[in-house]
């Protein structure tokens, strides 16, 4: 028997490796003799870095750069070598504040240009950026200071030339374009610490650099799916950097070529913290099936709403990793959710 196990981390529990590893412990117990394949997967968003680093090696670089509110943060990103890939998060990452830091109105994104920057001057000529979990409603502007101060002496963004052969490629399954309420601000600026007034102002400080950067080009991609990832940071990539976008998630099962690895497979684990019909519109477990054949697919997670409609989507199975009534404190705890996984896979 072959198993491939591709669960997403459970954010604020699991990695994706520790999710796997609880998994193939408990399909072990069942079945001992049994092939099992562990992908690390991500999104784009946390564990996106060491999930290439799983699947294409290379070096992970240690980096002193800025986190949102400008203090000195050790962040890290992976060069293979001409490609490099930055996970936004380990400089710009809502996780690097406190719940009472959180404050889009001054979280930067300078910290990501300084990653930017140190990997273009380490020879990075293919620029994978992960964009997921950023504290931060800038636009890209914080991105594009940085990488300013590092390639100007003038201060002008037409001064550098060091990106003359760097190509981009963003990596996201947010659609959303930079302004508008579809936008950065007004649908992901809350649950960084924005209120009301903050996602209206914020809001207006996108569309006018927006018009300012379109009257510069000559065209305008804030209206470009994806623009609006990471509070905008999607957007200074697009419009500034020329980047191509992609699905997070399809791009990683590209480079590791996750068909080839299913291909005669006789069941796929896949899972993520809270599966709903939002799944459905191109998170992980989905990006997994599409890419599954005709292998099936079980689906876990630690809440489980809109079972019908994953169901109907595909997956063979869908379950909860959590018994009734258990608390979200304790279900949240580690060694809980880990033995959790371990004894759903001996069910399956």
């Amino acid at each position: 028997m072959k198993i491939v196990i591709a669960i997403d981390s459970f954010k604020g529990c699991l990695s994706s490796k520790e999710a796997n590893e609880a998994a193939a412990e408990g399909i072990r117990k069942v079945y001992p003799d049994a092939e099992i394949i562990k992908v690390p997967v991500s999104d784009g968003g946390e564990g996106y870095m060491e999930a290439f680093h799983a699947a294409i090696g290379g070096k992970l670089e240690e980096v002193m750069v800025r986190d949102p509110l400008m203090r000195p943060v050790t962040a890290k990103y992976l060069l293979q070598g001409e490609t490099a890939v930055i996970e936004i998060a380990q400089a710009s990452g809502l996780t690097l504040l406190t719940k009472e830091e959180r404050n889009p109105m001054v979280a930067t994104s300078y910290g990501t240009g300084q990653l930017v920057a140190d990997a273009v001057r380490k020879g990075a000529r293919h620029i994978i950026i992960g964009l997921g979990g950023s504290a931060t409603s800038d636009a890209g502007i914080g991105m594009l200071k940085a990488l300013i101060s590092a390639f100007t002496k003038h201060g002008q963004w037409d001064d550098i030339t060091a990106f003359k052969d760097v190509t981009f490629t963003i990596a996201s399954d947010v659609k959303n374009p930079l302004c508008g309420e579809k936008g950065a601000a007004h649908v992901f600026a809350p649950q960084k610490g924005a209120t009301p007034e903050m996602v209206l102002r914020l809001d207006e400080r996108a569309r006018k650099f927006a018009e300012l950067s379109a009257r510069h080009f000559g065209f305008d991609r804030s209206q470009m799916p994806g623009a609006g990832a990471a509070g905008g940071l999607g957007y200074a990539f697009l419009q500034y950097l020329d980047a191509k976008s992609m699905s997070g998630i399809q791009l990683l099962l590209d480079t590791i070529h996750f068909k080839e690895l299913a291909k005669e497979a006789d069941l796929i684990i896949t899972g993520e913290g809270s599966a709903d019909r939002q799944t459905l519109m191109g998170k992980l477990p989905m990006g997994i099936l599409e890419q599954a054949g005709s292998v099936p697919v079980f689906l876990i997670a630690g809440r489980i709403s809109d079972r019908e409609e994953l169901l109907n989507a595909g997956f063979a199975r869908v379950d909860c990793i959590n018994p009734p009534g258990i608390s979200l404190e304790e279900a949240m705890r580690k060694e809980v959710a880990q033995q959790n996984i371990r004894k759903l896979a001996t069910t399956f």
